[in-house]
């Protein structure tokens, strides 16, 4: 019997930091990864507005595909993951201008103005999604209203990474797991809510075919890219990053978590089917769509995206510190000190970050931060006791019991949050893959290939995933549960402020 040789995939992973070109290699039931580019995304001011500079951002990928070539391998596939919710309007297959950052503010009163023409209950009753006025159904609504002659000339609309999917293949879709971030798609009918885009205004004609995880869309067009791809196909895996994180999350059984760490916190349960009831709407989760129709019943929570920003604002003023040095200066100031409520909503805008803890903490009558290290351990300390409850949300929402937790993505790297989030649950965390957006494109697309089995399922997938990227295990620290359970006390008692 001959060896099966090694079969190779590319990953193209687009985060609201950072893009990158991932090569993975499949070969004797274990995956290996390379990264081959990286590069920034972040948001581009453009006239009072916040922007994704799409043509660098392809032009980026372009660069890393150009180095995949390079190496002269046999490329089985690409796919393209990427943030949720924005989009890319486009008329004769061509955008029609840069699209808008989730954080633009023509949506800050979105919610107001959409609850005016449907009521809250009936939106999440047909999409099951978190109301956050980051959703697409909000910015398409301010584009409705504050750009009506761009939203006339646009034919149709793709979110970001099913539109790179489209560049190089030509087919035109949203995969379902990113169409169901819009909150304009409907988890149980498993198509758009066509009452619910003409109660908004919008026009019908915008929304394209949604398709299923693992679709494949065609070789890659001739021309698109320098050299030859003409064997390489284009595969829609799971388009939402988190969708895609959460297929290599390396859980067994049903008593886990996930939990997809980095500068978004997305901390959920797989189901098969959505939670849509009032207990639900009250407490703000979300039904998002995973591979092969599961529902990925989360929250959303701001993240990292809190040190990103303090970073950025000491960067600015002069004093650039890596990650591993301000975690290492939060490992030295005193615990559990001072605390903030990551929900408010004055740390899901840019700017100012360590001065908005500062200012919080004074607010609630607590220390004030004063240094780089007290600021972050205020962060990573709260981020984790927010995390601790909603586990308890999850489970007293779902009547399933979690006696894990695996973090999966960037934050997975991150030694000190995962230690104070096993103490504040109180239960093991196991972190990693650190890769695991990359990890799981990689895999959806071996598994729509046929390349882990004529009948391989998820669950091979994920065998797949502990097989080649071992977990590391975080115990809770039972000298400290009764510092934690206090400390969960005094974070429930504190308000959300805007």
């Amino acid at each position: 019997m001959h060896p099966v040789p090694p079969t190779h995939y590319l990953a193209l992973d687009l985060g609201a930091e950072s893009g990158r070109v991932m090569l993975g290699t499949l070969h004797g039931g274990q995956l290996r990864l390379r990264e081959l580019h990286r590069f920034p995304t972040g948001a581009l001011p453009v006239g009072g507005t916040l922007r994704w500079d799409l043509p660098r951002i392809v032009g980026a990928l372009k660069d890393g595909l150009a180095k995949a070539a390079a190496l002269g391998l046999p490329i089985r596939s690409l796919s393209t993951d990427s943030w949720g919710v924005d989009y890319v309007l486009l008329r004769d297959g061509a955008p029609l201008d840069l699209p808008h950052h989730y954080r633009d503010p023509r949506t800050d009163d979105g919610l107001a103005r959409a609850f005016a023409l449907v009521p809250q209950e009936e939106i999440f009753a047909q999409t099951g999604i978190q109301f956050l006025t980051l959703n697409t159904l909000y910015q398409l609504h301010a584009e409705a209203r504050e750009r009506p002659e761009v939203l006339a000339r646009a034919q149709s609309f793709l979110t970001i990474a099913d539109y790179v999917n489209f560049l190089f293949s030509g087919a035109a879709a949203i995969e379902e797991s990113n169409a169901s971030t819009t909150q304009l798609y409907d988890p149980s009918a498993r198509a758009w809510s066509d009452s619910l885009i003409a109660a908004l205004g919008l026009p019908r004609a915008l929304f394209p075919p949604v398709v299923p995880s693992g679709t494949r869309l065609g070789t890659v067009r001739p021309g698109v890219l320098a050299g030859d791809w003409s064997a390489t196909e284009v595969i829609a895996t799971c388009s939402h990053d988190t969708g895609a994180a959460v297929a290599a999350t390396p859980g067994e059984g049903e008593e886990w978590a996930y939990l997809s760490s980095g500068t978004w916190s997305l901390l959920g349960i797989e189901s098969a089917t959505p939670l849509l009831g009032a207990e639900a709407l009250r407490e703000n989760f979300t039904n998002e769509i995973g591979h092969g129709g599961t529902i990925r019943f989360l929250k959303n929570i701001v993240g990292l995206w809190i040190v990103q920003e303090c970073r950025r604002a000491w960067t600015l003023a002069g004093n650039e510190f890596s990650y591993a040095e301000l975690v290492e200066a939060a490992s030295v100031p005193p615990a559990l000190r001072s605390l903030i409520h990551p929900a408010s909503v004055r740390f899901a805008k840019p700017d100012a970050m360590p001065e908005k803890i500062a200012a919080y903490c004074r607010e609630t009558g607590q220390p004030v931060p004063s240094t780089p290290g007290e600021t972050i351990r205020c962060a990573l300390e709260s981020l984790a006791l927010f995390y601790a409850a909603n586990v308890d949300r999850l489970e007293a929402l779902t009547g399933r019991r979690i006696a894990r937790l695996h973090v999966v993505g960037g934050g997975s790297r991150n030694t000190l949050l995962n230690q104070f989030t096993a103490d504040a649950l109180g239960r093991p965390v196991l972190a990693g893959p650190a890769e695991a957006t990359a990890i799981g494109n990689l895999l959806l697309q071996a598994l729509a290939l046929g390349d882990l089995g004529p009948a391989a399922t998820l669950a091979d997938l994920r065998q797949v995933v502990r097989d080649s990227f071992p977990s590391v295990a975080y115990d809770p620290e039972s000298e400290q549960a009764e510092t934690w359970r206090a400390a969960r006390a005094r974070f429930a008692a504190l308000p959300v402020l805007d």
